[in-house]
């Protein structure tokens, strides 16, 4: 019990601490973690906690997922559709193709099954890294959308052809018509069952208002939607990525007391999974590793096949970035136009898998029937290269890589900001002055309204220095403003410790001094 609780301690503790010295050390936070995980492969208590890595798979990648279409702009999601599909469908079947052929060629031992169900497990870049990556990056808001749409969908892609694989291992036979028919199943019904998880707890949201039930409700729905699919043989992740979606787009109807919380809960439940994933590939790598060394071939193969999901993706990437385009204009127009050759190669370099990848190995079958599973110590060693060289080579080089391409943000999302913010204070304005002349309001009224008038100064006001005394009165205004809640803080904790209060009112009135310093901070 103590080195269990001694292990969870350590792992809490090198979470924390590579978080901090990761921006410092100017590492990619995977990357990093992923170092960390590999010194807590030598901590005997770590080393021996069991894992399983269903655990990855039905326990840290529903909320991960879900938590991400939350975040999806599903506006650009619908407008750079055919890039998206491009890479989460086309290039994951490329890349299982490609690797399955590979494979084939380096250990010929493999059945052709085998290698394919090789290929499947890494075709999809890995969620976790893509988002951890892309939350660093000031790149394009184009680049953002297609690499965060293809970290949703590839997922789905990529597990649906491990269940197909795996099913033709065990049953020893390939027909294209049951293929087909499965695999339609596999994605309608996960499509089918996240619309209907998503309208059930969209609804059960609207009814729950205090910020504890509703969390637990919120992170009920990717579960609930990952176990029914998985019971009906539909896909899970296309069913979470549904569910939270169609919940995101309901979020208004999430109780405003309920949803500030929730977004804070979230936060730090995906820091944590985030994390986690990628210190468990870290420690499961040099046993993992230990093991290939003994099996001749292995590492040469598992090169090779590192360098031929790389090559797929960028050999893939710049056609199907320009030949569509060029060929169907309106596709052209409603994209935006040609995609810049810099962010072309970004997207192209942005091919790093993960924890998913590996987990997905690790849950392959050790038995097919009576006899043992062919090749599956072949599959985990190779899929541990393929993560390794992807994580270090493309992974550890997409920083210095976005400086070289020169890539910034092209603000689109800080104008949209900004109109949104002038059209807001303008509903506001109209809203107090309507109130006002139906029934005499304070001074304290009034002032407010200035405030609103100085803040939308400062955005649309054609005087340049017009724009800037608002500004400046904005300043000002806030900085009274948070010396006044500084000031109540230390009057507050003065008045706890004299005993004139409790810790519960010192507690919840606190709470009120936060949220009124974090509305100075919002404005």
């Amino acid at each position: 019990m103590l080195d269990t609780l001694g292990a969870f301690l350590t792992v809490l503790a090198t979470l924390a601490a590579v978080t901090l010295a990761a921006p410092r050390l100017r590492l990619p936070q995977p990357l990093a973690l992923a170092l960390a995980g590999v010194g807590l492969a030598f901590v005997p208590a770590v080393r021996q906690l069991p894992i399983d890595p269903q655990w990855i798979l039905v326990g840290f990648l529903p909320p991960l997922l879900y938590a991400d279409a939350w975040q999806t702009s599903w506006r650009d999601f619908g407008r750079w559709l055919r890039p998206i599909l491009m890479l989460a469908v086309g290039l994951v079947a490329a890349t299982i193709l490609t690797v399955g052929l590979v494979a084939k060629w380096c250990l010929p031992q493999l059945p052709w099954a085998v290698c394919f169900l090789l290929g499947a497990i890494v075709s999809p870049t890995d969620t976790v890294a893509a988002q951890a990556v892309l939350e660093r990056l000031r790149v394009p808001r184009r680049i953002t959308a297609i690499l965060g749409g293809e970290s949703l969908v590839n997922d789905a892609t990529g597990l649906v052809g491990v269940q197909i694989a795996v099913a033709v291992v065990l049953h020893g036979a390939f027909e294209w018509g049951a293929v087909a028919a499965q695999f339609a199943w596999v994605a309608g019904g996960g499509v089918g069952l996240g619309l209907a998880v998503g309208a059930l707890f969209a609804f059960a949201h609207a009814f729950v208002r205090e910020p504890q039930p509703a969390f637990a409700v919120s992170l009920l729905a990717p579960y609930v939607a990952f176990a029914l699919a998985t019971v009906l043989g539909a896909s899970g992740v296309l069913a979470v990525v549904v569910a939270g979606a169609f919940v995101a787009w309901r979020v208004h109807r999430i109780p405003p007391v309920a949803r500030l919380p929730l977004r804070a809960a979230w936060s730090q439940v995906t820091f944590l999974l985030n994390g986690l994933c990628f210190l468990y590939i870290g420690r499961e790598s040099p046993c993992l590793l230990a093991a290939a060394a003994e099996q001749q071939g292995l590492w040469r193969a598992g090169l090779w096949i590192g360098l031929a999901v790389i090559a797929t993706r960028l050999l893939w990437c710049w056609p199907n970035a320009y030949v569509p385009l060029w060929l169907w204009p309106k596709a052209r127009a409603r994209e935006g136009g040609y995609p810049a050759p810099q962010g072309v190669a970004l997207v192209s370099w942005c091919g790093v898998r993960g924890a998913v990848s590996l987990a997905a190995a690790l849950a392959v079958p050790t038995m097919a029937g009576d006899a043992p599973f062919p090749g599956r110590s072949e599959v985990v060693a190779c899929t541990l290269g393929v993560i390794l060289l992807t994580l270090f080579v493309q992974g550890g080089t997409l920083f210095p890589l976005v400086r070289l391409l020169g890539l910034r943000d092209d603000g689109t999302t800080a104008a949209e900001l900004r109109l949104a913010r002038e059209r807001l204070l303008q509903a506001g304005i109209a809203r107090l002055d309507a109130f006002c002349s139906e029934r005499s309001c304070p001074i304290a009224v009034h002032r407010y309204r200035e405030a609103m008038v100085d803040e939308l100064a400062s955005l649309r006001a054609d005087d340049a220095a017009e724009r800037d005394r608002a500004g400046q009165r904005l300043a000002v205004s806030r900085e009274v403003r948070s010396a006044v809640v500084a000031a109540q803080e230390v009057a507050l904790l003065r008045l706890r410790d004299a005993g004139g209060i409790d810790d519960e009112a010192y507690q919840k009135l606190l709470a009120d001094l936060d949220l009124a310093r974090a509305e100075v901070g919002a404005g």
